[in-house]
């Protein structure tokens, strides 16, 4: 295995930001989670029992086809106990079930407007877009539309974005190119982080621009945690501008408080590897 070390938010359509929160807010959670044969989604959700917050899904919840089953007995006897805090985002696994019907069953209203699979919400002073991969990303489709609204109905000073396919990865799946889409939307608004899943590893990149250049100005960082509890990935490499690679389950905890953010990568009970630091706003 290759690795290197270095080192519930409310529903709303275009939400408004929570004004005058100066204490953090925990956000908390991965993705690619739920495989019933293997103990990594117990482990992590072990994880979840301590630490309080919202918490999110970065795509593949329950697997391999997201069945009504297969979130019945994978996913609810694990991360199910924290679904009355979670805010999910669908991946391709979920789309094994035509239309992710059982996806948007199992999460309902949590999950934004039924069979869209994007939506917008606050956590404490931030605003979070959860942005769906499955479906058309170019840039006159319907939820580049919606992101271009919400961005401008909701001009937060800090703002994360999370979806299942990355742009940029040293993975095994290699970079989702209709992505970059979604990160020009976000760079040119001043968003922050971007969430990812679908590579079963953890990895965090420096900020970035769409074309994946090094900037310290307006660059987002992007955080890639598939390390909800399915089989774990090999990396295939090292992408520039990689600057922590790990591959084992646990859980990335966000502290975000106003025009800041910390962030903690939380390991499963009998892993050592961690991964801390803080971020400002633009």
């Amino acid at each position: 295995m290759l690795f290197a070390l270095y080192g519930c938010g409310a529903d709303s359509v275009g939400p408004s930001i929570t004004p005058g929160v100066t204490s953090g807010a925990t956000f908390v959670g991965a993705g690619d989670i739920a495989e019933c044969d293997v103990p990594g989604a117990e482990s992590t959700a072990r994880l979840l029992d301590g630490i309080d917050g919202t918490v999110f899904t970065a795509g593949d919840n329950a697997y391999f086809h997201g069945t009504a089953s297969d979130f019945r007995d994978c996913y609810d006897v694990t991360w199910g106990r924290h679904k009355f805090r979670t805010r999910p985002t669908p991946g391709n696994h979920e789309y094994e079930s035509p239309g992710a019907v059982p996806y948007f069953a199992y999460f309902g209203g949590a999950a934004g407007p039924p069979g869209l699979g994007y939506y917008s919400y606050t956590v404490g002073a931030w605003h979070v877009i959860s942005l769906n991969t499955e479906v058309d990303l170019r840039p006159a489709s319907a939820q580049l539309n919606w992101l271009h609204d919400d961005l401008a109905t909701n001009p937060a000073p800090c703002t994360i974005a999370i979806w299942h396919r990355p742009l940029f990865t040293s993975g095994p799946n290699g970079p989702f190119l209709p992505a970059r889409e979604l990160w020009q939307t976000l760079y040119d608004a001043g968003a922050d982080v971007v969430i990812n899943g679908h590579e079963h590893l953890y990895e965090r990149f420096a900020p970035q621009d769409p074309q994946g250049r090094v900037d310290l100005v307006r660059g987002m960082r992007a955080f890639i945690v598939g390390t909800g509890g399915a089989m774990l990935y090999q990396f295939a490499g090292s992408r520039p501008n990689s600057e922590v690679r790990r591959s084992v389950w646990g859980v990335l905890k966000l502290t975000l408080t106003t025009g800041a953010y910390r962030w903690d990568f939380v390991p499963i009970a009998g892993e050592s590897f961690t991964d801390s630091g803080a971020g400002v706003c633009h």
